[in-house]
Formats: structure tokens, C-alpha cells, sequence
């Protein structure tokens, strides 16, 4: 092999590894669109990106969060094999998706379409992350100290715009799923998230709280819910 040649071949393999990081985004991520807002919707979609700590748990119940958790880390094993990195990515999931009054199993369906669960996934058009957020969103609502790469500041972007996106279409889901993608008015994207969604993300709440109360008999039943523990950033 010549000279040349073995300096080819660590180039070759750093531009098929990134052919591959593109296609493992998703073979649906798209774009959000640039559009302009109004002042007072800047200032509180700003205000909801605004950096602060987010609880270690935010679930009603202790038990019921602890058996939420079990089933989606068993589910999410492939894609995220550290059972710490994988809590913590949950965790941050659920907060961040509640806080922005979406279910937490329905962004897990958009982050594995956009994604496929790849903190450093970038799309063709330049969309980051988890939830592939697109950069102009920082300038537009946010502090340009922000990296999108982090996951919660790209769970609290993509989870922001995306009930942006709801409140803009008064609750239909499925044409704010097209504005997410950037393909409003396309069938594919939507059915992909809600696909995903019912077929690998979906829970049942009764059999979550079942499951829970029978690993704490002792305790009382999870219908009288205790309040959410602040327990500081994840």
C-alpha cells in the first residue's frame, strides 16, 4: 500500500461515518420553517427556553415514576445502553415534555424519528440533536451560550417549539407534527411520530400505576399522588 494510500483511507472512513451519521437522523428529519413573530410570542417562547434546573423527578408519584421509568429504559436498552446516561435522558424527557404540556411518550416518538435517539445527530439542513433543532431558533429565542447539543437545553428547545407548533394549530396535532418537520400539509412525518408513538413509546397509565402499587403494597394507593420532588439539575 503506498503513502498515499493509508492516509486515503482514515479520510474515506471519516466521510462514510459521517454519510452515516446523517442517514441515522432520521430518514424523516426535515426543517422548522423561519417565520416571523409577534414580540409578545418572542418574549414567551423565550421566557420557556430560559435556562434553569430542572427536577431530578417530576412525576406525581414516587413509585408510578419509578415504574414509568423501568418500562421505557427497557425499551430504549439498543438505543442508549447506559442504564445511568438512559435514566438521566428519561427523566429529562418526561420533565421537559410535561412542563410543555406534551406526553412524554409521544415525544419519545418524534425524538426516534428525528433522531433515532443520537445526541449528536445533524440533518442535512443543519437541525441538532435529539429533537434535530434548527440554530436560528437560539437567535430567534434564546442566548447564543446555549448548545443545542446538551440534552436538556434540546429536549426544552424542541419541546417549546413544538407546543408552539400545537398552539398555532389549536390543539391538532397532527398539522403542528407537519410545522415541526417543516412539512405542513404532507401526511408522511406526522404518521411516522405517531406511529412510532403507538407502537413503541405508548403506555397504558393504569397498568404503570398496577405495576407500581404492587412493588410498594405497603404503601398507599398511587391515586393520592405526592408532590413533585425538586431534588436539582440533571
Amino acid at each position: 500500500m503506498s503513502q498515499d494510500s493509508t492516509h486515503a483511507f482514515p479520510l474515506w472512513q471519516c466521510l462514510l461515518a459521517g454519510l452515516l451519521s446523517i442517514l441515522a437522523a432520521g430518514a424523516f428529519a426535515g426543517e422548522q420553517k423561519y417565520e416571523p413573530l409577534s414580540a409578545s410570542v418572542r418574549a414567551s417562547l423565550h421566557r420557556s427556553v430560559a435556562d434553569q434546573a430542572s427536577p431530578k423527578h417530576a412525576f406525581l408519584a414516587q413509585e408510578e415514576g419509578a415504574a414509568w421509568l423501568l418500562q421505557m429504559s427497557r425499551r430504549l436498552e439498543t438505543q442508549i445502553p447506559n442504564v445511568e446516561e438512559r435514566d438521566k435522558f428519561l427523566t429529562t424527557v418526561y420533565y421537559e415534555a410535561t412542563r410543555a404540556g406534551l406526553d412524554p411518550q409521544m415525544v419519545l416518538g418524534v425524538i426516534y424519528v428525528e433522531s433515532r435517539f443520537r445526541k449528536y445527530a445533524v440533518s442535512r439542513a443543519g437541525a441538532r440533536g435529539y429533537m434535530q433543532v434548527m440554530p436560528f431558533w437560539v437567535e430567534l429565542i434564546g442566548d447564543e451560550k446555549q448548545n443545542l447539543f446538551s440534552l436538556r437545553t434540546n429536549l426544552r428547545y424542541g419541546c417549546t417549539i413544538l407546543r408552539h407548533y400545537v398552539d398555532i394549530e389549536r390543539g391538532d396535532l397532527y398539522r403542528a407534527l407537519g410545522r415541526y418537520n417543516g412539512s405542513l400539509g404532507k401526511s408522511r412525518y406526522p404518521n411516522a411520530v405517531l406511529s412510532a408513538w403507538r407502537d413503541g413509546w405508548e403506555v397504558n397509565r393504569a397498568t404503570v400505576v398496577s405495576k407500581a402499587n404492587a412493588q410498594a403494597p405497603a404503601r398507599k394507593s398511587l391515586k393520592r399522588a405526592k408532590t413533585t420532588s425538586y431534588l436539582g439539575d440533571s
